[in-house]
C-alpha cells in the first residue's frame, strides 16, 4: 500500500495539518484502516481506492508499479473514506485537500478535478485553482445556543455567543483571546459535540476575515492543526456577520494555516488552500 503524507492549507511543510493519503485497490478491513490511523497519529488518514466503474482503474496499470502504489488512470473518479486514531468519521475537510492534491499531482497529474464519492456527505469534487486546490462543501446550518457557564468554564474565556451544528462553535471577543486559549480538553471531551472551535474576528489591519482553533479530544486530537470541516461552521457564520461572501481565515494552531473561502449562500461552501508533500511510503500490510 502507497502511502502519502501532505501538509494541507500550507505551502511549506512542517505547518498546516498532516494528513496521510493511503492509496488502495480495495478497501482494507476497517480494523485495519483503523490500526494504520492509529499507528500514523494524525488527526486524519484518508484511504482513497479508484471509483469500481471509473474504467481502467487498476492502480499500477500503464506502469511497474507494486499493485496498490496508485499510479493507475482513473479518470478522476475516486472513493474517499476518513478514519482518526479513533474509528472512521464522517468528514475531513484537509484530508480531502490532501487527497485531491495526491490525485492531481501525483496519481493522474494531467487532470483539472478530481472527483471523490463519499459515504455521508456525497460527491466530493476537488479543482486545481492557480497555485491552490478548490473544494466544494457542504455548510453546516448553525442555531444560536445558551452560552452557559460550563463552556466559559470550559474555555477558560468569556464567550459572546454559542451556536452549534455537529459541532460546538464559540464566538469570542478577540483573536488574542483564541490564540492565548488553555481549554479543559477534558471537559471538551465530555460535551456531546464532535469537535468545539472557538473564533473571533480577525486581528485590525491583518488579512485575516477570522481566526479560530479546533478541539477534538474526543477522537484523539486535543487540537486540531487545521479544521476544514469546521470551517464549513466557521466561515458561513462570518460571511454572515461582516456581510461579505468571500473571506481569508487563518486557523492560529502551533502549525498554523490559511483556508480561502467563499459562501455562496446555496448550501454551499467553496474552501481553497495549498499543499504540500512531506512524504511517500510503501506500508509493509
Amino acid at each position: 500500500m502507497r502511502q502519502y503524507v501532505v501538509d494541507a492549507f500550507t505551502n511549506k511543510i512542517f505547518s498546516g495539518n498532516q494528513a496521510a493519503v493511503c492509496v488502495v485497490d480495495d478497501w482494507p478491513d476497517d480494523a485495519l484502516m483503523r490500526s494504520i490511523a492509529t499507528e500514523n497519529n494524525f488527526s486524519e488518514t484518508a484511504f482513497v481506492r479508484p471509483a469500481p466503474d471509473a474504467g481502467d482503474s487498476t492502480p499500477g496499470a500503464g506502469s511497474d508499479a507494486p499493485d496498490g502504489a496508485g499510479s493507475g488512470t482513473a479518470g478522476g473518479a475516486y472513493e474517499l473514506r476518513w478514519f482518526t486514531p479513533e474509528g472512521e468519521i464522517d468528514f475531513c475537510g484537509h484530508a480531502t485537500l490532501a487527497s485531491g492534491f495526491v490525485v492531481l499531482t501525483q496519481l493522474e497529474p494531467s487532470l483539472a478535478e478530481a472527483r471523490f464519492s463519499t459515504r455521508e456527505v456525497g460527491v466530493i469534487a476537488v479543482r486545481r485553482a492557480g497555485d491552490l486546490f478548490q473544494m466544494d462543501f457542504p455548510v453546516y446550518e448553525l442555531r444560536r445556543v445558551e452560552v452557559t457557564p460550563q463552556m466559559e468554564d470550559m474555555l477558560g474565556a468569556r464567550v459572546l455567543e454559542a451556536w452549534r451544528a455537529r459541532d460546538l462553535v464559540c464566538v469570542l471577543e478577540s483573536a488574542q483571546d483564541v490564540r492565548s486559549l488553555a481549554p479543559d480538553l477534558d471537559a471538551i471531551a465530555r460535551r456531546d459535540e464532535l469537535l468545539v472551535h472557538v473564533t473571533a474576528p480577525g486581528e485590525k489591519g491583518s488579512p485575516y476575515d477570522c481566526v479560530t482553533r479546533s478541539f477534538a479530544p474526543k477522537l484523539g486530537i486535543p487540537e486540531d492543526p487545521v479544521c476544514g470541516s469546521g470551517h464549513c461552521h466557521v466561515l458561513p457564520y462570518w460571511a454572515d456577520n461582516l456581510g461579505k461572501r468571500e473571506l481569508v481565515a487563518y486557523q492560529a494552531s502551533r502549525r498554523g494555516g490559511t483556508l480561502f473561502g467563499r459562501v455562496a449562500g446555496d448550501g454551499r461552501c467553496v474552501i481553497s488552500g495549498a499543499a504540500a508533500l512531506f512524504s511517500v511510503a510503501e506500508l509493509m500490510v
